[in-house]
């Protein structure tokens, strides 16, 4: 055994993987960047011919399993005229690739898409304007076909990009003014296209960050705490004789040459940490999240509704409870790093944000920002913050403190114990009805902390706060709560408070859609809850308050489709929701199934139609898998998701105690498209999500007459609410 110590340097690394001739250093400084970065306008940061006429595609956001590589290659192979087949992309480099800031907020396509886009048309400008020159003709005599520009009407006058700029630089900007192919003319965007990842991996090839292996990797098993906040008191490692022990502050790992043996030196470890109670009852956790202080703020404000209230004809109160919930990611999150010869630093990880993860770890590392390098490689999946950042930490710190590289992988238990949660919250509802059985006002209340806590600094990683025996800074900004928190409906009265809470009992941060989950739950359940109370049917009911033609199509469509009006057997219901997502991108409409067994509570959703509109589609495959996949996740968050907690730590540490759906229980899920080619594209990566827990809740009501207001909907929480709707005589 070797006390391994930060500052340590170890012998000169392999080569690492230089930048491509045409990209430069992207702007940005990591942490000081915004969320959404500041993307160069050099075009020669965005695309790079070859010599052989291969186009390389720089973006700065990443593929998270959701078709964006695709849909991205799509658009610039549209606006070039090029095969498919002849694009590749470079995602997320910190060295290679524009700042685009986080990978996040279904805004793909919208950021990256439509900077491609504009740097695509910008390169077929000044292709053409070479082209004219080569050709001797005029510009406006022109035709782009097949990576090449020929005279129109004379094909044989031909000359490829390869030829024009293969192997050189574009030297230009992108100005957004070159001219944009109609839409009329597409024969690309709009189109199936099998995804371009797909085949190496099944083929096995290396593709995740869990493949990379580098010339004298060693790999890594950090020591974890037995709850968060915890101090190392006293480290033996006499047991330990096979491996290395790295030990900063209370950061304490083993590194090994195998990971098996890193595993088994872990467990020979004798720690004794001191630790104090810090969590609230499980049972009262909303009452607990009730009583927080909260800075209050007003996010949607209409007329008078403290009048429209006091004079309604009937009213209405509901309050609905989202619990922690985990990200879950199949596979546990890994890192791999290096440090060079010169000190500098390279690390591979499935991170979200490369250039905000390179500056919180420039400030863990104490090393100029330039001097470290993030890769992103694709992991397991997340849809939002979970291990990512903290593992490429470790893995960071390992590398350095035993000079060679390392690899860390995370066990099950670390990852359901030390992953940032998606937030609690609470949002109770009021509502007033006219005479006509119309919304005469409506005001709800949401308490949520913030769904936002990616890395800035390195504190904010848990590796730094084991290192410094420091919890990370108090944030001062509240993000995510508010989303969907407004109802997209037609209301005369209507107000929307957010009530910020500054403290989370237990770490938490973005998760796919952040707050629009719980507040669409709460809000379409409270329409129907509203629509009963009128004596109406919850479609005519949404389609009376409803004036925007693109939200009553996809209303009508995914009625139709369900056939709404069809009776179904005893104990079975129809549930409809609806929302656009943030109040401003894409529209969904989903109807569940669902069958409620009235002795045991289990809930049986058969079938989930959605119909959805999220402007032009790219891919419509691309879109079909978006959709199915937030339904599949989103049903099993519904039904059964819930990070269980004691008095000092989490206790959901595997799949036993944080149960997700199985393939039995995936319901048929049916689709319908609805594309606007005079519409921006806007992201399906998270549309989806929001609107399947409140179907199946309104299914349930409609299949049993008992309403559960709290997630997930397991048979207890089921049982009692059918004890309550049903009270004995």
């Amino acid at each position: 055994m070797t006390q391994q110590h930060g500052d340590a340097r170890g012998p000169d690394r392999p080569p690492q993987p230089q930048p491509a001739q045409a990209a430069t250093p992207a702007a940005g400084s990591g942490a000081a960047s915004a969320f959404w970065g500041a993307a160069s306008t050099a075009l020669d940061d965005w695309l790079s011919f070859a010599s052989d006429g291969t186009l390389t595609v720089f973006s700065g956001k990443v593929e998270l399993g959701t078709g964006v590589r695709t849909a991205l290659a799509q658009i610039v192979a549209e606006e070039l005229d090029l095969p498919l087949a002849s694009i590749q992309l470079v995602m997320g480099d910190s060295a290679r690739t524009p700042n685009e800031g986080y990978t996040a907020g279904s805004n793909t396509i919208q950021q990256s898409g439509t900077a491609l886009r504009h740097a695509a048309a910008e390169a077929r400008q000044a292709l053409i304007e070479l082209a004219a020159e080569r050709l001797e003709a005029a510009p406006d005599d022109l035709e782009t076909t097949a990576g090449a520009i020929a005279v129109r009407g004379t094909p044989s006058r031909r000359v490829t990009y390869a030829a024009l700029i293969g192997g050189q630089r574009f030297e230009r900007t992108v100005t957004r003014q070159a001219p944009l192919k109609s839409p009329a003319a597409y024969t690309i965007v709009g189109q199936p296209a099998p995804r371009l990842d797909l085949p190496r991996i099944f083929t096995g090839q290396p593709t995740f960050v869990h493949d990379l292996r580098l010339p004298g990797m060693l790999h890594a098993r950090v020591a974890r705490p037995p709850s968060p906040g915890a101090t190392l008191l006293t480290l033996d490692a006499s047991a330990v004789r096979d491996a290395q022990v790295v030990r900063l502050g209370s950061f304490v790992a083993i590194v090994a040459a195998r990971e098996e043996v890193a595993m088994r030196a872990v467990e020979r470890l004798k720690l004794t940490w001191r630790e104090s109670a810090r969590l609230p009852s499980q049972d009262e956790l909303f009452t607990f999240l009730r009583g927080q202080p909260s800075t209050d703020q007003v996010v949607a404000e209409r007329g008078d509704v403290a009048a429209a209230l006091a004079g309604a004809v009937t009213q209405v109160r509901a309050t609905y409870a989202q619990p922690y919930q985990a990200h879950a990611s199949i596979g546990p999150s890994c890192a791999v790093a290096s440090v060079a010869a010169d000190g500098s630093i390279t690390i591979w990880c499935a991170s979200q944000g490369v250039f905000a993860l390179r500056g919180a770890l420039a400030d863990l590392l104490e090393l100029p920002v330039e001097r470290v390098r993030v890769i992103f490689l694709e992991g397991a999946g997340c849809y939002g913050h979970n291990g990512a950042d903290d593992v490429a930490a470790d893995a960071a710190v390992l590398a350095r403190a035993v000079g060679q590289p390392v690899r860390v992988q995370w066990s099950r238990a670390d990852e359901f114990a030390w992953e940032p949660k998606a937030p609690a919250m609470l949002i109770e509802a009021h509502g007033g009805l006219d005479a006509h059985g119309q919304i005469a006002a409506w005001e709800s209340t949401v308490r949520s902390p913030s769904h936002v806590s990616r890395a800035r600094v390195g504190l904010d990683l848990l590796a730094g706060q084991l290192i410094h025996e420091r919890p990370a800074p108090e944030r001062t900004f509240f993000v995510g709560g508010e989303r969907n928190a407004p109802t997209d409906y037609e209301l005369p009265h209507h107000r929307v408070t957010l009530r910020w809470l500054a403290r989370s009992p237990l770490r938490v941060s973005s998760m796919r859609s952040l707050g629009a989950t719980a507040n669409t739950f709460a809000n379409e359940s409270f329409m129907d809850e509203l629509a009963l109370a009128a004596h109406s049917d919850p479609v005519e009911f949404r389609l009376r308050h409803l004036t925007d033609p693109r939200a009553r199509a996809v209303v009508e469509a995914a009625a139709r489709q369900a056939s709404w009006d069809t009776p179904l057997p005893p104990g079975t219901g129809r549930g409809i929701a609806f929302a656009r997502y943030e109040n401003r991108v894409a529209y969904v409409a989903t109807v569940a199934e669902a069958r409620v067994d009235p002795d045991s509570g289990a809930v049986r959703v058969a079938r989930i139609v959605v119909a959805h509109d999220c402007g032009q589609i790219i891919n419509p495959d691309g879109v079909r898998n978006q959709i199915e996949g937030n339904v599949i996740q989103s049903a099993s968050r519904a039904l059964k998701e819930e990070v269980h907690f004691a008095a000092t730590s989490v206790t959901s540490l595997d799949w036993d105690t944080y149960p997700i759906l199985t393939f039995s229980e995936t319901p048929e899920i049916e689709i319908i498209l609805l594309d606007r080619p005079d519409q921006p594209s806007v992201g399906a990566g998270e549309p989806a999500t929001i609107t399947t827990a409140p179907a199946i809740a309104n299914a349930i009501y409609a299949a049993s007459g008992a309403r559960v207001r709290q997630v997930p909907f397991t048979p207890a929480r089921v049982r009692a609410a059918l004890a309550a709707a049903h009270p004995p005589a």
